[in-house]
């Protein structure tokens, strides 16, 4: 581990929680959108869902949305179902490490999120730990629709540093997507592009 270092910052999809987009995407495509790569991946999303995750417009505003642009007939249930796939359980061992790491440095979660995912996320943990909440794990949590700003725009990565008075260099970033990576960076964050079948208690913190 690089030496200076006091805060470590989370990803959560990808980094403590295994996501699979596909199944979203296939998920999608069977209630009516044929065109959903160009709606949503782990690297991009429309202005639709860019507005749902930095909470520029309610649940029920984005799925009445939803529902004019598919091919069939679907119900609120199918579209929050399709949009929920892709989330699929907690990394055990992940959580361990943020334990130790949590006696050693402060750590923090940032993530790209909305509040349906958030509902759903929440009960895959108590499903999976027994615990009632992932945000005990860290002295802050920031979820983009929360907060009004998403990765990778800059301005998101300003304000958490801000928000918790921690200094660029002395600060670790990981994240499973290189665009969120690419803007911490230059930034003066040290970062970790977190590979497919990486896990972070492999990363010798």
């Amino acid at each position: 581990m690089k030496q200076g270092i006091k805060n470590i910052i989370f990803d959560l999809g990808g980094v403590l929680l295994n996501i699979d987009y596909n199944k979203t995407a296939e998920a999608f495509r069977k209630i009516g959108y044929l065109n959903f790569d160009q709606m949503f991946s782990q690297y991009r999303a429309s202005p639709l869902f860019e507005a749902l995750e930095t909470g520029k417009i309610s649940e029920n505003e984005f799925l009445e949305c939803m529902a004019r642009l598919s091919t069939l007939p679907v119900t609120p249930d199918a579209i929050i179902g399709a949009w929920n796939a892709m989330m699929l359980d907690f990394r055990a061992e992940s959580l361990l490490t943020l334990e130790t790491l949590s006696k050693k440095y402060r750590l923090y979660l940032l993530s790209n999120t909305n509040s349906i995912h958030l509902s759903r996320f929440r009960k895959i943990f108590t499903r999976d730990t027994g615990k009632p909440i992932l945000d005990d794990y860290f002295s802050r949590t920031w979820y983009s629709h929360e907060i009004g700003l998403r990765k990778p725009h800059r301005e998101i990565y300003e304000y958490v540093l801000q928000q918790a008075i921690m200094m660029p260099h002395e600060t670790f970033f990981i994240d499973d997507s290189i665009n969120n990576i690419e803007t911490a960076r230059a930034l003066g964050i040290m970062t970790h592009l977190l590979l497919p079948g990486e896990k972070i208690e492999q990363l010798g913190l």
